[in-house]
């Protein structure tokens, strides 16, 4: 989430995060400044004056600001600068337009200070950490409409181009690496001038591909025809404000698709997770997001499911089948000093992929992403078995020493966050644990996977092994999960097969893949609804009056509108239709208080003691599975009795 103090602009797979006023200041903190393509800021400053001075703010908005010099106050300012930025094929482009505001002429000169420090994200987060960064060589160089920044350590390099059109009067230096651009202006009275500056980042041998201006991927014309095909938000909506979120989360939605690539090589675009920390392919983001949009945007299925199979963990990889977790593109990543180039951490995304390949087809009754992925299909699901845990202790499990040494997150299903799985007073679980909510997921990948080989692929006996496998699941998880004085499935078992008894929002989770029975499904929906759960903005991740209760911790305590739409599916799925509307009024009303923009995460305090939510700090908005939230809610509040599409019934 951007601060106050900070505008995000993103398209494509880049962004900027610009002050209110639009400049550039490359200050490190908690939130990122400056302009990033490919996990590397190609601009770190970007500064305006004005006769040397700095303008004053009048106005911000998402995309403009208004600016004017410093002046006496009884003095009206002789000229208003009017600036609009935006995001677009790989470079920020700021338009400038200065209005003489006096009867006569006035000559003023406008400069811009630019710099490329060519910093990869992970340095500029507050976690103190530090990378060499050896042989790394800089040059910059004047250009006729412009100046170009330059960076090469071994095979990665990149370059910014800024250029002005008009072009400067002048490029100076000054003193450091950056350089001034300076135009001598001279306005006639009440006249009017622009300029376009740009800067156009080459992310060069590295990242991965970058669409230029008007590229349009893999299944953009199938998305937008989609949307015609879909029911209008407006009238599928219950709510106004159900109907503004949603088209708030569609057009959030177009702005985080990134590049990548599928199996044959093809481009197709992708929702990244969110900004401004998780531009990026992340598996769990795009495959929860493809699901919830499955409806509306059917493309982004197609294009996920292509993405993730061409980033499949092979022989060489030590885990064959597995669906890649989160994929980066930036110095570091190249040079193995993060874990992230093809990183293969989470125990959920594989299970995942195997749900929207299912859902997709039932979706669309066209079986061809099926027959085409199958080889990619078959090796996930011996993956599940083989190496997710499943043939060893009948859960899928992960290894808590494949945190990478504290650069990778500390657990492998979505509550990622240290100390996420834990017992009711708080304490962390041990060993390798099996979450509960994968094993939802796995239970729902088998049953989808039975029935794409029954009708895909003409494999009875593959269909025969996954539907025994997955009411063994069942029928496993009902009598290890199952905690009998609280009536409520456990938030894992740990390495050693202990439930951890923590009261948590995934039992939500195994409603939405069908994993449990109806009877214990109805009393587990409805005792999510109670106000130890339910804040009033929606549930919480960990129930209140637990020794594991923060209303400020990631996941042990606040509230998550993508997991609230994950409970809501769940409840219409099994009949609960009112449960499911009131979490979905919940969000609504959340929604009307972020301005249609739900947010990753807002705190547990309850609604009746708190009447504003408050927002959770350092969290990621637009995030791309709370933009597609709203679509899931009215999925869920349209699924027709004991049936939310898209998962097995």
């Amino acid at each position: 989430m951007s601060g106050p103090e900070h505008r995000l602009l993103f398209h494509g797979g880049a962004f900027a995060a610009v002050t209110r006023a639009g400049d550039i200041t490359g200050a490190r903190g908690t939130q990122p400044d400056g302009f990033f393509l490919g996990d590397t800021r190609h601009l770190s400053r970007w500064q305006l004056t004005v006769d040397g001075a700095v303008p004053t703010l009048l106005v911000a908005e998402r995309d403009a600001a208004v600016l004017v010099p410093p002046t006496a106050r009884d003095e009206p300012p002789p000229h208003t600068v009017f600036r609009e930025q935006r995001v677009e094929g790989g470079a920020l482009v700021d338009v400038l337009r200065v209005t003489c505001n006096r009867a006569e002429p006035e000559k003023l000169w406008l400069a811009l200070t630019v710099d490329a420090d060519f910093a990869d994200q992970f340095e500029l987060r507050a976690d103190h950490r530090v990378y060499g960064k050896p042989h790394a060589v800089r040059a910059r160089e004047v250009l006729p409409a412009g100046v170009e920044f330059r960076y090469r350590r071994g095979g990665w390099q990149a370059r910014t181009a800024v250029t002005g059109e008009p072009p400067p009067d002048a490029v100076e230096e000054t003193g450091s690496g950056a350089r001034r651009l300076v135009w001598h202006l001279k306005l006639e009275p009440h006249e009017t001038t622009e300029l376009t500056l740009r800067a156009a980042a080459d992310p060069g041998a590295g990242p991965g591909p970058t669409a230029g201006p008007g590229a349009r991927a893999t299944g953009t014309e199938a998305a937008e025809a989609a949307v015609d095909a879909a029911p209008p938000l407006a009238q599928a909506a219950p709510w106004p404000g159900l109907a503004r979120a949603a088209e708030q989360g569609l057009a959030d939605l177009d702005g985080l698709l990134i590049p990548a690539a599928g199996p044959g090589g093809e481009e197709v675009r992708v929702p990244a997770a969110g900004v401004p920390w998780y531009l990026a392919l992340v598996g769990r983001h795009a495959l929860v997001t493809s699901l919830f949009a499955l409806r509306h945007r059917p493309a982004l299925a197609r294009a996920t499911l292509l993405a993730l199979a061409a980033t499949q963990a092979g022989e060489a990889d030590g885990e064959p089948g597995k669906i890649v977790h989160e994929v980066r593109h930036g110095e570091l990543a190249h040079f193995g000093q993060v874990p992230y180039g093809h990183y293969y951490g989470a125990v959920d995304t594989t299970p995942l992929f195997l749900v929207l390949l299912g859902a997709l087809t039932e979706h669309t009754g066209d079986d061809k992403p099926a027959r085409r992925l199958e080889p990619q299909a078959r090796a996930a699901v011996e993956w599940m078995f083989r190496h997710g845990g499943l043939d060893d202790s009948g859960y899928l499990r992960h290894r808590t020493d494949d945190a990478g040494a504290g650069t990778a997150p500390a657990n492998q299903s979505w509550r990622d966050s240290p100390g996420a799985l834990c017992a009711a007073d708080g304490t962390r679980i041990t060993g390798a644990p099996a979450p509960a909510a994968p094993q939802g997921y796995a239970y729902a990948a088998l049953v989808h996977t039975a029935r794409l080989a029954t009708t895909a692929w003409a494999d009875p006996r593959l269909a025969g092994r996954l539907t025994a496998a997955a009411e063994d699941l069942r029928a496993r998880f009902l009598t290890d999960f199952w905690l009998s004085a609280q009536d409520f499935p456990a938030l894992a078992l740990d390495g050693a097969g202990r439930p951890a008894d923590a009261l948590a929002s995934d039992a939500g989770h195994l409603l939405w893949s069908g994993l449990l029975e109806p009877d214990r499904a109805g009393r587990v929906g409805r005792r999510l609804l109670e106000p130890d759960f339910f804040s009033g903005w929606g549930v919480r991740t960990v129930a209140a009056g637990q020794g594991a209760y923060h209303p400020m911790a990631y996941h042990r305590g606040s509230v998550w509108p993508h997991d609230n739409a994950i409970l809501a599916l769940g409840l219409a799925r099994y009949g609960l239709h009112e449960e499911a509307r009131t979490v979905a009024r919940a969000l609504t009303d959340l929604a009307t208080h972020t301005a249609g923009r739900l947010p990753e995460a807002t705190a547990g305090y309850p609604r009746t003691t708190q009447p504003t939510p408050v927002p959770f700090p350092h969290a990621c908005s637009p995030q791309s599975w709370s933009a597609a939230t709203p679509l899931a809610l009215l999925t869920a509040l349209t699924a027709a009795e004991g049936r939310a599409e898209g998962l097995p019934s």
